[in-house]
């Protein structure tokens, strides 16, 4: 039980559960635009409703009063192009939306971490230069001091 409870409170998890409900949430939201808007527009050429969009390999097609099809075979390629609508509608979306903001935030924050390593190298740097400095001096101050103090001492 404690691995359960483990692999639940893990994030991953919490956030796929929450991708879950958006990505439902979002379907409706997608598929209400193709029918509220794209069948609309297509439907200008033809009906409103991809669905009805059909051939027939095997003709005659006849439908009975449901609409069901009762003699030929019919190739159903509105609800072809409308899933495919769907699809692109989803994918645009996402990606205008999700991931090219995401994609710019990243590299915003990868260049300030980037400049941000820079001058910590070149502070690092003139640190060492300092150091350095302070360092020659100190031993070119021991250096005048003992030649200076022991000549002075012997008059």
């Amino acid at each position: 039980m404690e691995g359960f409870k483990a692999f639940l409170m893990r994030g991953n998890v919490i956030d796929l559960a929450v991708a879950v409900v958006i990505g439902a949430a979002f379907t409706a939201v997608v598929n209400s635009i193709v029918k509220g808007l794209i069948n609309p527009i297509v439907g200008a050429f033809g009906t409103k409703d991809l669905e009805k969009y059909r051939s027939c390999l095997k003709a005659p097609c006849e439908t009975n009063a449901t609409g069901d099809i009762v003699h030929g075979i019919p190739i159903l390629w509105g609800s072809v192009l409308s899933a495919v609508l769907t699809f692109l509608i989803t994918a645009a979306v996402v990606y205008f939306l999700m991931v090219l903001p995401m994609s710019r935030y990243l590299a915003r924050k990868a260049a300030k971490e980037a400049q941000a390593e820079e001058e910590q190298a070149v502070a690092d740097a003139e640190e060492i230069i300092l150091l350095r400095e302070i360092r020659d001096e100190l031993v070119a101050q021991r250096a005048t001091v003992r030649d200076g103090g022991g000549s002075g001492s012997s008059a």
